[in-house]
């Protein structure tokens, strides 16, 4: 009886090591002691025989337990939000792919070669906050409480008051505000934010309540219209990749004074024909930073003076690559993103 004991405690044991349990019951000592009935004195050859029996159904019961266990081990949970059947077999399901058939998102793409172009003009790249306040959405740019242009921004907002930015200019009273010691060491405010926003908009091929903007701010003395121009000329100009002229027509921004819709000539990529109002594309909002915003972050209008702008960066993608549909980027569909592999 004692071997058999031994037996079972060293069958058991390879159980749990084996990566098929079930060749257990064809391990040499088992078929040993099953061979050794026969050679036990009669008076204790029931009971031996029994003990044995005894330990292979044992056995088989361990082996049954660890391979219902592997089983439920190797079962893929069903997740619930896959966008494919749960009966769908695994070969059948959308796969992951290999880091080198993917390639940067197009949007991400262009902003960092938007990036490129202004910290090469001496800009530094601060980005955009993704929730914010009702002081930096309006009171610091200008729109008191009450005020009606509050009106024209169809913003998101939390329970507790909390706001999803409409828009990058947010972040322009921050900017300033922690960059004062600039003015005061002689050096000029030149910042770029990049960020996306949010608005309650009606969807189709030209809006979409989530997208990127780039803001601009710069500020120092002797600052005027046409430093603001030529930035921006420079810019796209560097962007499109030709020389283009560029003008500016009155508008009105609460946080800019004066405020202009700027526009520059069709790039020749994009021309259609040679009409008046085929011939510049409007791309922006920008003005004179007003002398109430710039107070607000401590800066003296009566010395110093800036500009800012705001331009989306969906609308500069479309345009330079011809994509007609806005939705396309943050769809996710493969056969769009796949375009843009490869493109600088």
């Amino acid at each position: 009886m004692d071997t058999v004991a031994a037996t079972a405690q060293l069958l058991k044991q390879r159980i749990t090591e084996l990566a098929t349990p079930r060749d257990v019951l064809k391990a040499s000592e088992l078929k040993a002691l099953f061979g050794a009935i026969k050679d036990q004195p009669e008076n204790e050859r029931q009971a031996y025989g029994q003990a044995v029996n005894a330990l292979r159904q044992e056995l088989e019961s361990l082996i049954v337990d660890r391979e219902q266990a592997a089983q439920a081990e190797a079962v893929v949970s069903i997740d619930v939000t896959a966008p494919w059947d749960i009966n769908t077999v695994p070969a059948d399901r959308p796969r992951l792919f290999s880091a080198d058939e993917g390639s940067i998102h197009p949007l991400m793409k262009e902003l960092d070669y938007i990036l490129d172009i202004y910290t090469r003009m001496g800009f530094e790249a601060v980005e955009s906050r993704q929730i914010d306040d009702d002081f930096h959405m309006f009171e610091s740019l200008n729109f008191p409480e009450g005020h009606p242009a509050r009106d024209d921004y169809d913003t998101f907002m939390t329970e507790d008051g909390l706001i999803a930015p409409a828009h990058t200019s947010t972040m322009q009273h921050r900017v300033m505000k922690v960059r004062l010691s600039y003015l005061e060491q002689g050096k000029n405010i030149a910042v770029v934010i990049p960020g996306r926003v949010f608005r309650n908009e009606d969807l189709d091929a030209t809006h979409e309540h989530t997208f990127n903007q780039f803001e601009g701010v710069y500020v120092g003395k002797g600052i005027t219209v046409g430093n603001l121009i030529a930035i921006l000329r420079t810019f796209m100009s560097e962007y499109f990749g030709q020389s283009l002229q560029a003008k500016i027509q009155p508008f009105y921004f609460p946080f800019t004074e004066p405020s202009f819709e700027f526009a520059i000539e069709r790039p020749d990529s994009l021309k259609k024909d040679n009409t008046e109002a085929e011939q510049w594309l409007e791309l922006l909002g920008c003005g004179m930073i007003h002398p109430n915003v710039l107070r607000q972050a401590g800066i003296d209008p009566t010395v110093y003076t800036g500009f800012a702008w705001g331009c989306g960066i969906e609308r500069l993608v479309l345009m330079k690559y011809g994509i007609e549909d806005i939705r396309h980027f943050e769809s996710g569909r493969l056969s769009f993103l796949k375009q843009f592999k490869g493109v600088v």
